[in-house]
């Protein structure tokens, strides 16, 4: 098998590791495994591609490749570059520093790599650990990723739904913030909705009196409905939420077909 592994939060990052020690395990010892990650953390770029600007790139090793551009970018430049476009068999996206559940997943690099390379017609997986309080204490922030990472991957592999479809079928994981031994299994959710939290700005006044502006996040251990994906992750459980490019919302097509058509 020929993996192509990216992430958002760069090609030094500790989740790129744990990512590619869970594609040499799904690869085998006769599979291959490409890295091609930014050269710079590119969280919360979404689904960004540096459409109007080229990128530097730069081999940092054997099968090993960073870009100055997007994790999205990072899927193209694999694919086309430098597996000289011959499709991967996967594309594994993360594992990334943080939560990609509920409107986190809409910000998300790591789940921006997903969606480009199912646009692209190739089978692919986000992979995030959810922080907290409990992962703190642990020697690696990682542990519940690196402990079952491979098994839910090659779970999906076997027995999840892949398709050929126009828009197709890709996978959102995350990881619960709980130490490895008490994750209690997988669940499928849908994407929640952290309610009553945002994200919004932080100002700051430079020393030059200009004026500056973090963007801040909201809290992230708020539960969302049952049956999604954060409340799963607090609750202990792994979850796998299935998820397209096609942002239709398909349920409100007939109302409005009749009211304006």
């Amino acid at each position: 098998m020929r993996i192509l592994i990216t992430n958002d939060d760069g090609i030094n990052a500790p989740g790129l590791q744990v990512m590619e020690g869970i594609a040499r395990e799904i690869a085998g010892a006769d599979g291959e495994v490409w890295v091609v990650a930014p050269a710079f953390e590119q969280s919360g770029v979404a689904h960004k591609i540096s459409y109007t600007h080229p990128m530097l790139v730069a081999k940092m090793g054997e099968r090993r490749f960073a870009a100055e551009g997007s994790p999205a970018d990072c899927v193209i430049a694999g694919y086309y570059e430098f597996l000289d476009g011959v499709k991967p068999d996967l594309v594994l996206s993360g594992v990334n520093r943080g939560n990609n559940s509920a409107e986190n997943t809409l910000y998300s690099g790591t789940v921006g790599a997903a969606m480009e390379a199912a646009l692209q017609g190739i089978n692919a997986i986000a992979l995030s650990q959810y922080l907290g309080p409990r992962t703190q204490d642990m020697s690696d922030q990682f542990e519940p990723a690196i402990v079952h990472g491979a098994a839910v991957v090659r779970k999906l592999l076997d027995q999840g739904l892949w398709e050929s479809e126009d828009y197709r079928l890709f996978y959102n994981v995350n990881f619960p913030p709980v130490p490895a031994d008490e994750v209690r299994g997988i669940k499928v959710t849908s994407q929640g909705f952290r309610r009553h939290t945002s994200f919004g700005v932080e100002p700051h006044t430079a020393p030059s009196g200009r004026r500056f502006l973090w963007i801040k996040g909201g809290p992230q251990h708020l539960p969302t409905l049952p049956g999604t994906d954060a409340a799963a992750n607090l609750d202990g459980w792994i979850s796998v939420t299935p998820a397209r490019c096609d942002l239709t919302a398909h349920d409100t097509l007939a109302t409005l077909r009749g009211r304006l058509e």
